[in-house]
């Protein structure tokens, strides 16, 4: 074994990890899990585990169901995190906490917070948060989807330096592993680009609702705040041993050298934007904003129904993603403002009640 320089890690375990094969939970996989975060804690490394599989946990209580409804899947989720959270406290002789989200929770800055506040308060006082998307009576608009995307979120939360994803294959390959001979393992990433993602197949999990894309997206979302995120097997106990070693048993994406600050990370990417402004196809965002607020003039169109401190996406009429910002106006007086014929009435209106969107509340998209 190696001193690992990690502070604060987060390690994602899939539901196919947890219950192979839906008959209940298994630590067959999970028991070298356990004693790597084990390990890593003896070190004085703090550890947050984010795990799936309630659903996979609690699929054996319902009968033989090859589709179960959303209503049933809830019920299995109810059921099978009890399960889940008694089998991951068998492998610990230490005590855990159970956190249960939704993107709901994430994208409210002030549960944002909240959050950030209780994992910090549980790794303080030497707990393992355990943490899942709340599957039993998450709505499909407050979901996050997939945990993978939820780690890397909550890796940024927690202010994390690593993120390790487990998987069912050894890391991203230039083709899918299952179906390719030929595919080679790539061991280093060092920028997420369409390449990549055209490397990302779906999910080659029968239990799992996350694929390779996933992970992938969620790689983007970790090393934008400076994390650096492997992708590893899950199954493989020797990926731990490598990783205690100090060595790479799969592919590591480096993190970016000038990370997003933290709000504006939450704003990018957790952040879910409640409506659009649609504003002429000449406005450049990286320039114009910083010369000149956005203004009523710049307009075309307002999409959905937000109020003043709601996400939005601004974007051209073309469909070109500018930026997601913190909007100082509801989408009803915004409306309002830029359906004036008298456009000094506008100017001034805005002059007085302040800009649309401000600098410091502005995450400029790629």
């Amino acid at each position: 074994m190696t001193d690992l320089p990690w502070k604060r890690i987060v390690v994602k375990v899939g539901s196919a990890l947890i219950a192979p094969h839906k008959q209940g939970c298994s630590s067959h996989y999970l028991l070298g899990i356990a004693q790597f975060i084990t390990y890593c804690r003896a070190q004085g490394i703090q550890v947050v585990l984010v795990s799936s599989g309630s659903v996979a946990a609690g699929w054996h209580h319902f009968g033989e169901v090859d589709k179960p409804s959303v209503t049933v899947k809830k019920a299995m989720a109810a059921a099978g995190q009890a399960d889940m959270m008694a089998t991951w406290n068998k492998l610990f002789d230490f005590p855990t906490a159970q956190l249960l989200l939704t993107h709901g929770d994430l994208r409210n800055r002030d549960r944002y917070i909240s959050i950030k506040d209780t994992i910090f308060s549980l790794l303080e006082h030497g707990l393992l948060p355990i943490i899942n998307e709340n599957d039993a009576v998450t709505a499909d608009k407050l979901k996050v989807g997939d945990n993978d995307n939820l780690s890397a979120m909550l890796a940024a939360a927690a202010d994390a330096d690593t993120l390790i994803i487990c998987s069912d294959v050894n890391g991203l390959y230039t083709q899918n592993p299952h179906e390719n001979p030929d595919a080679q393992l790539i061991k280093q990433v060092t920028e997420i680009n369409a390449e990549i993602y055209a490397m990302a197949g779906g999910a080659s999990s029968a239990v799992g609702t996350g694929g390779m894309r996933a992970k992938i997206q969620a790689a983007k979302k970790a090393i934008s705040h400076g994390i650096e995120t492997f992708i590893i097997n899950g199954f493989d106990a020797d990926s731990f041993n490598q990783l205690l070693k100090g060595q790479n048993p799969g592919t590591l994406f480096t993190p970016d050298e000038k990370p997003m600050q933290d709000h504006l990370h939450w704003m990018t990417h957790t952040s879910q934007a409640q409506g659009e402004v649609i504003v002429e196809n000449d406005f450049n965002i990286s320039l114009d904003i910083h010369s000149e607020q956005l203004t009523s003039d710049d307009v075309v169109a307002i999409n959905g129904d937000f109020s003043a401190g709601d996400t939005i996406l601004v974007r051209k009429g073309d469909g070109t993603k500018l930026a997601k910002a913190k909007s100082n106006y509801s989408s009803c007086l915004l409306s309002f403002i830029t359906d004036q014929d008298d456009r000094e009435f506008a100017s001034e209106f805005q002059q007085k009640t302040g800009p649309i969107i401000s600098e410091k509340n502005i995450a400029i998209l790629e």
